[in-house]
């Protein structure tokens, strides 16, 4: 749900998203909110009551929008909307909308959206982090990526996510590709011995050690639900 679908387009229709969306294994729909309006002008802002900068997004044609949504669904999903007030976006999160049935995403622009509609039609507030940006479309972008990927078949195989940074609370082991030398720097030895059990150990050596420089924070967490 937006006022740029054509931002939000560009972005889902290309590379893996756009080959998945063919391939049949989901579908996204782009709803623009002024379609909606009801307003010859398809005008969906207006001033904030008690005075400020900016304009807020009115609540009918939001609401108007998601109802379109349900009755074209014959269902409700569960409605996210696109917030620096909500709760930081993880990867645990993109495995729980990963297995919803759909689900409906709100983007907000200007200085956001009526507060009502937030109270009568929002399921949960997602953040992508403590920043604002002019719009949620970029970040809505962000959910869905991460979300999509994790959906069976999208990626060639489940491997090709498993052991990526944030899966078991860790952070990723470093890669390395050809040349075996490039500028004198060698690949470490044991990722060229051929020794799979070996190289197993050293990954996950490296991915605490890792972990431990970049984000010693994540050591401290709660890592037993991640990826299940």
């Amino acid at each position: 749900m937006t006022l740029f679908p054509e931002v939000c387009a560009a972005f889902t229709d290309s590379s893996i998203l756009g080959r998945a969306q063919q391939k049949g294994l989901l579908e996204i729909h782009y709803h623009n909110i002024r379609d909606y309006s009801g307003d010859k002008h398809n005008r969906v802002d207006d001033y904030s009551y008690g005075g400020g900068p900016g304009m807020v997004m009115q609540p009918e044609p939001i609401y108007t929008c998601f109802e379109a949504i349900c009755e074209q669904r014959g269902s409700r999903p569960k409605l996210f909307y696109m917030s620096p007030q909500g709760k930081p976006f993880a990867q645990e999160k993109a495995f729980e909308l990963s297995k919803l049935d759909g689900f409906a995403i709100l983007c907000g622009h200007y200085e956001g959206v009526d507060q009502r509609v937030i109270d009568i039609l929002v399921d949960e507030e997602i953040s992508i982090g403590d920043y604002v940006l002019t719009g949620g479309e970029l970040a809505a972008m962000v959910v869905v990526d991460a979300t999509i990927r994790l959906i069976d078949g999208v990626l060639s195989q489940p491997d090709c996510y498993l052991g990526e940074s944030h899966m078991d609370g860790l952070l990723e082991y470093p890669q390395y590709t050809r040349p075996e030398i490039w500028r004198d720097i060698p690949v470490p030895e044991v990722l060229i011995s051929g020794h799979h059990e070996n190289v197993k150990k050293w990954r996950s050596q490296k991915s605490v050690e890792t972990t431990q420089k970049k984000r010693p924070d994540m050591l401290d967490g709660d890592r037993s639900n991640i990826g299940e």
